[in-house]
């Protein structure tokens, strides 16, 4: 069964401002838990639901049976432009993207998500391809994997990481979860693996987001994402690290402003006008009290723009 509690789930549907008739896509569908409140405030309108892992799919069919204006699309997120073009849907009035991994994947021990649990390392949202974390850990050259984890994790020993992984695989190939979790530990410094958090956090975070391609493309998605809504939608974006939040803030900056020419120019040359308002200038973060009820909440961060 999905277990999933969904973060700043008011904060996401007060800030979409659902219209009764209106069209909205959930980009990462998940347990179902923002999309099912988001049909409850629906009458006439649709839902698109999106999600590239099947189980969420799956859990979604079962928890929306009785809901006929929701639109289940197993598929990566990324490709929203074709998602909405295949169904004859020209704008949407809202779209929400929940990046972080839902409680039900990291929960789920053979899905390898998790530093807690020994399991094959996978870290598949989509379990039809190909790459899994396994791959990357056995394949991946030094330089290719201290990369990846100061990239991507900001891991302050990426360097010294990379290399236990190098001599480990000299004998044989790393398999599961921990046996990656005690060659990380073994070359940490005994303070950093008594700091807050868990010392494979940052590894393992940057494993997950290489395998399933979060990163990279994220940018022109939020474009895309943009030029999908109709005038006056709104588009949420909740991340869970960083790196994300950078990206968002970043673009969002940029969709809303007129003119993005080096400063040093003395007239405009880009032609580039803003199609964005930014609703919240600081990211909305979850309350105390959810803070307490959803430890998952602590580093999610919520942003918020509607298309002029």
């Amino acid at each position: 069964m999905f277990q999933h509690k969904s973060v700043m789930l008011d904060e996401v549907i007060e800030h979409l401002n659902i219209k009764p008739n209106g069209i909205y896509v959930d980009c990462t569908a998940g347990g179902g838990g923002h999309s099912l409140e988001i049909l409850r405030k629906l009458k006439e309108g649709i839902l698109i639901a999106i999600d590239k892992d099947k189980d969420a799919i799956n859990e979604c069919k079962r928890k929306f049976d009785k809901f006929s204006n929701v639109y289940l699309v197993h598929d990566d997120f990324h490709n929203i432009v074709n998602i909405i073009h295949n169904l004859n849907i020209d704008k949407v009035d809202g779209i929400l993207a929940d990046l972080g991994v839902s409680s039900f994947q990291i929960d789920t021990q053979e899905r390898g998500f998790s530093y807690r649990f020994d399991a094959p390392l996978d870290m598949r949202m989509n379990q039809e391809q190909s790459l899994t974390a396994y791959d990357i850990v056995n394949n991946y050259t030094e330089d290719e994997l201290a990369d990846i984890m100061f990239k991507y994790g900001e891991e302050k020993f990426a360097r010294k990481i990379a290399k236990a992984i190098i001599e480990h695989r000299k004998n044989k190939n790393i398999e599961t979860t921990l046996e990656l979790v005690n060659i990380v530990e073994s070359v940490l410094p005994a303070k950093v693996k008594y700091e807050k958090g868990h010392s494979c956090k940052r590894v393992f975070q940057a494993l997950r987001i290489v395998v399933n391609n979060e990163i990279d493309d994220l940018k022109r998605t939020i474009e895309d994402m943009v030029n999908c809504l109709a005038p006056s939608g709104r588009l949420c974006i909740l991340t869970f690290h960083s790196i994300e939040d950078r990206i968002v803030k970043d673009t969002f900056k940029e969709l809303a402003t007129d003119c993005i020419c080096p400063k040093e120019l003395p007239v405009c040359i880009c032609n580039h006008h803003r199609t964005i308002n930014i609703i919240n200038k600081k990211p909305i973060i979850a309350t105390e009290k959810e803070l307490k009820e959803n430890s998952r909440s602590a580093s999610a961060k919520l942003r918020v723009a509607e298309k002029v």
